[in-house]
């Protein structure tokens, strides 16, 4: 039996998620709306801020942000190990710091004795808890809704402040992941709201290059560790001045005045993944229009449908046109 179209998240398939959410009747993110003449810039403040808290408690680790005027976009892992190996205790203090938690949690965490079938009850809901804390649906969903308040507090009025359900696309291999952060990243480059990703405002990639100025890594990002290898450390599988030279390669090919040509000093990370430049070039643009739930190489999103028990994917032809690697004889 198929899943349903708006349940694309599935551990079975990949840990990586691309997700955006959208404001409805003209509400702004940020900036200044024409119309009414008042600015919203303080809001991209309000949801980095928002993002950065979630991911500190939670089991989900942030790849890739940018917060544009009138929507978001989050490149997320989930990370299934860090949850299973926390304790009764470590989930309840967290659970606390998102929610209030019951009267049963809130005497454990005062470490007041329990009994034994007190106890078995706690252990049971804790279990809950912690499927919950590295759920992205329950991170959309705290995120959202503490901004729509904010949001509507401000602004004296009720109602929805988000169109719906956030958007989300499952990210299968790594030239989809590696596509999906670049596009993030590039997104107030292609809004030209700048020309460069170093004063990208609000932006994963903003962070990362202040951070990589000192030689360190964000904390609150997941870390790049370098390509693929044996054994394996958890985070991206990139070298960090490799994305970062794709990102700032790709943001001087978007410019107007370079759509013509394509400088010879390509980054690594192209011929690693084996994507043709012109391809990943065309990916910087258009992500979002051309793909749907699964993205991937063509083979990785066939193992992924079987995974899932759905028939076909939407896309599958770009996939294979655009992030499968060339067939060598």
């Amino acid at each position: 039996m198929g899943r349903p179209c708006k349940s694309p998240i599935s551990l079975e398939a990949t840990p990586y998620y691309h997700c955006v959410s959208r404001c409805v009747r003209r509400a702004f993110l940020c900036g200044r709306d024409e119309r009414t003449g008042r600015c919203f810039e303080h809001r991209r403040q309000w949801i980095e801020d928002r993002l950065l808290e979630l991911v500190g408690v939670s089991a989900l680790d942030i790849c890739a942000y940018a917060v544009m005027s009138n929507h978001y976009h989050v490149v997320l892992h989930i990370n299934a190990a860090q949850a299973e190996a926390w304790t009764l205790r470590e989930v309840v203090d967290r659970w606390h710091q998102r929610c209030k938690g019951s009267p049963l949690s809130q005497r454990y965490a005062r470490n007041e004795a329990l009994n034994g079938a007190e106890l078995a009850r706690l252990r049971e809901v804790a279990t809950e808890w912690r499927a919950r804390l590295m759920d992205i649906s329950w991170f959309m969903r705290m995120l959202n809704e503490s901004i729509a308040r904010q949001a509507n507090r401000k602004d004296g009025c009720t109602g929805r402040f988000w169109e719906g359900r956030f958007k989300s696309q499952a990210l299968l291999d790594e030239r989809a992941l590696a596509a999906y952060m670049a596009y993030v990243d590039l997104n107030p480059i292609r809004a030209k709201m700048t020309d460069r990703p170093e004063t990208s405002n609000h932006t994963s990639i903003q962070r990362r290059i202040s951070a990589a100025q000192d030689g360190k890594q964000p904390q609150k990002l997941f870390p790049f560790v370098g390509n693929p290898r044996k054994p394996m450390p958890i985070g991206l599988p990139f070298q960090l001045q490799d994305y970062l030279e794709l990102v700032d390669w790709s943001g001087r090919c978007l410019h107007e005045d370079k759509r013509g040509a394509i400088n010879e000093q390509l980054p690594p990370i192209l011929e690693r993944l084996q994507i043709d430049p012109r391809h990943w070039l065309y990916l910087s643009r258009n992500l979002e229009s051309r793909f749907t739930s699964l993205v991937g190489a063509a083979h990785s999103v066939r193992n992924a449908c079987q995974q899932l028990g759905k028939r076909w994917a939407q896309g599958i032809r770009d996939c294979e046109r655009y992030l499968s690697p060339p067939i060598t004889s």
